[in-house]
């Protein structure tokens, strides 16, 4: 499973670095360190806090305010949920306060290698939603 370092994690949530370290340093979000020391957060775990800073923003109860912005229509963050049927699946990006659904096949979610937790980009065109593993 990918992990991410407290930058990484503080990139995909729209946060500051320091911010982020709070987080951690609080217990709101469980970390471990690497051989050589560095804090990281596991990909499952920081795909669950992301939904749930999300949704306390959405519901006023957030501890602070951050302008969110996208570049062309690109939404980097990371994986939440992804949901295989037969043919088609279903993947849930959370970028910051925004949360992206993307109905692809079953074949190209294979193909990226997407799970739960691991970082990838939606770009938004017109009313298609595309998927880039980054």
């Amino acid at each position: 499973m990918q992990s991410y370092s407290i930058g990484q994690a503080a990139r995909l949530l729209g946060v500051s670095a320091d911010t982020a370290r709070r987080w951690a340093d609080a217990g709101r979000v469980a970390t471990h360190r690497d051989e050589g020391g560095r804090r990281l957060i596991d990909g499952r775990d920081l795909a669950a806090f992301s939904v749930e800073i999300a949704q306390s923003a959405q519901s006023g109860t957030g501890e602070e305010e951050h302008p969110y912005t996208s570049a062309r229509n690109a939404f980097p963050g990371i994986v939440t949920a992804v949901k295989l049927g037969d043919v088609a699946a279903q993947v849930e990006i959370q970028a910051g306060p925004h949360r992206l659904v993307s109905l692809l096949t079953r074949e190209a979610v294979e193909e990226l290698g997407l799970e739960v937790g691991m970082q990838a980009t939606a770009r938004v065109k017109s009313t298609n939603v595309h998927i880039d593993r980054a």
